[in-house]
């Protein structure tokens, strides 16, 4: 089985994050997806809510699709890399195939993370093409490892959680319906959130 490990803030999930892992799995990248949400220790990134609400978030919007899943593996109190989300799942899962998802945006920059070259050998990468970023270019310089890592036919649109904390901001339900699931818009106005 192909297991695609599909890390981020999710702060909050958007339809675009469910998107993609439907489609990844529809077009056979992978069998099953497992949603890795970042715990709060997180250096790239200082306006996390609640680890249990953005975890939360994840059960809700996965709960009707029985090939994608939620972890809690990274929600500790200290920071987990990639290198050791994806060791732990490998070894969870010794017969599977772990692919590691990611955006172009973070292919950019893969070499400046913690055990780049752990990652780069022993899992599959599977990219998403961001707006901006030229893959061709970002191959170029990881030709060492380019038979590991799968420039997919997708390509996400720019609903990010940024995008989707500004209509929350400005108390545009309207805009933010458009990207984000009606439930977890329901779960963020009952709790609070943002």
């Amino acid at each position: 089985m192909k297991i695609g490990i599909f890390g981020g803030s999710f702060n909050p999930p958007t339809k675009m994050h469910l998107l993609i892992a439907e489609k990844l799995i529809k077009e056979k990248y992978v069998d099953k997806i497992i949603y890795v949400p970042t715990g709060k220790i997180y250096k790239y990134k200082n306006n996390l809510i609640a680890d249990k609400y953005r975890y939360q978030m994840l059960k809700i919007m996965t709960q009707n699709n029985k090939n994608i899943l939620v972890s809690d593996y990274e929600l500790k109190p200290y920071e987990v890399y990639t290198y050791q989300t994806l060791k732990h799942f490998q070894n969870k899962y010794q017969n599977d195939t772990i692919y590691f998802i990611c955006g172009s945006d973070n292919l950019s920059y893969i070499n400046e993370w913690k055990n780049a070259l752990e990652i780069m050998q022993n899992y599959k990468i599977l990219v998403v093409k961001r707006e901006g970023y030229n893959t061709d270019e970002i191959l170029s310089k990881l030709t060492n490892y380019k038979d590991n890592i799968i420039i997919t036919k997708l390509k996400e649109k720019d609903t990010s959680s940024t995008l989707a904390r500004n209509y929350i901001d400005q108390k545009d339900f309207q805009s933010l319906n458009k990207i984000v699931d009606e439930k977890i818009i329901d779960y963020i106005i009952k709790n609070k959130l943002y």
